[in-house]
């Protein structure tokens, strides 16, 4: 590491670059570690111009601990419509939950008791810890691996979970003891806007002359990131399930996996796609329709018009999966719920909607892609 010289003259160099070109953002006006918090979280794989409006509404709907862990949580989905990975939705009200049970309501000030907390993880903990309470906690994303891997080099793989204390390390050294909230805040926006991924002009750093990577002529090497596995392909087929009075049918998906507990119009998952001749497609599109008529057959719908072959395809990518998805046009000549006693799914977690009914619901990214493609054909 640097001498401690070295080390106060890159965080004075740091800080005042920040103090003449920070972000100006919403939640950088207010010290409250609950509203950090929200932001910190809907800040994780989202860019920040999709996160403001996200912010503002949260904010506005549960102002406080206790109003999200006692709101309901259908509400709370519908909130976080469109910022996916639904998870850490469900996370913040669950911590919410404990911060009302266990901590009179009040945001914890202790790092351990902030770790605790449902879907809080190293980064968030020591970016509400320092920007909210000025503690000397260092906040360390991919972001900031990208900038410490640049500055000395560093040859390890930024994606391996296993290197990341390595980096915590680093920046823990580095990090402004008095003022670490807005230390770390400055390395965020300038592995934002001047140390991006792709695209970097490094030239306007106000830390290139202490960068080894920049003196050495080797950005393009670091941070060092081996490929990930590819998505496993995965092959469903969507039923857009139309009653006479235009209702469609959803199903609530299983509280494990993903998309848990979302509803979505009924999936069918198919085997891996496989290549076929075009003499075969007709048998196995007749094959489809009857898979789809049993599937619903042993929902107790009976009376049933089903397209011949499906009318679109959509195709959604998950972190580790790449669904690909056939939709297919039922017209159902009945509504109510006639399930048989050998069905798999709950009357409960079936429900007929009109598309007015749409806005109270939250649906994943997948059914509104389903819903989109059907409203085209």
């Amino acid at each position: 590491m640097w001498s401690e010289d070295k080390k106060e003259a890159f965080r004075k160099a740091l800080l005042e670059w920040y103090d003449h070109h920070k972000r100006d953002l919403p939640w950088r006006q207010t010290s409250d570690p609950y509203a950090i918090w929200i932001s910190e979280i809907m800040l994780q794989q989202t860019q920040v111009a999709t996160v403001i409006p996200y912010y503002l509404r949260f904010m506005e709907w549960f102002k406080t601990p206790k109003d999200l862990a006692g709101a309901d949580t259908e509400k709370v989905i519908k909130a976080w419509e469109g910022l996916g990975y639904y998870s850490r939705a469900r996370n913040l009200q669950a911590a919410a939950q404990t911060i009302v049970t266990k901590h009179d309501g009040i945001f914890p000030r202790k790092y351990e008791d902030v770790r605790d907390l449902k879907g809080i993880g190293p980064y968030t903990a020591g970016a509400i810890m320092s920007i909210a309470f000025n503690k000397p906690y260092s906040a360390v994303d991919g972001n900031v691996m990208r900038i410490m891997a640049r500055l000395f080099e560093i040859d390890l793989d930024v994606g391996d979970p296993k290197n990341r204390k390595v980096f915590e390390a680093v920046t823990q050294e580095l990090l402004d003891p008095n003022r670490p909230g807005d230390f770390n805040q400055a390395l965020m926006d300038l592995g934002t806007d001047i140390e991006s991924a792709k695209g970097y002009h490094v030239e306007d750093s106000p830390v290139k002359a202490f960068s080894a990577a920049y003196l050495n002529e080797t950005m393009a090497k670091y941070p060092i990131k081996l490929p990930k596995k590819k998505p496993v392909n995965k092959t469903y087929i969507a039923l857009v399930v139309e009653s006479e009075d235009q209702a469609y049918l959803f199903e609530k998906r299983p509280d494990k996996g993903l998309l848990k507990g979302f509803w979505m119009m009924p999936l069918i998952e198919e085997l891996p796609d496989v290549s076929l001749e075009v003499e075969e497609k007709d048998s196995i599109f007749k094959t489809k329709e009857k898979k789809i008529k049993r599937y619903l057959n042993d929902l107790g719908y009976s009376q049933l018009v089903v397209g011949t072959k499906p009318i679109e395809s959509v195709v959604h990518v998950f972190s580790h999966q790449r669904w690909t998805i056939e939709i297919w046009y039922v017209r159902a000549l009945e509504q109510g719920f006639p399930q048989n006693a050998n069905a798999q799914t709950s009357v409960s977690n079936l429900k007929w909607l009109s598309a007015s009914d749409f806005s109270r619901y939250a649906f994943p990214k997948p059914q509104h892609k389903i819903w989109e493609a059907f409203l085209n054909n």
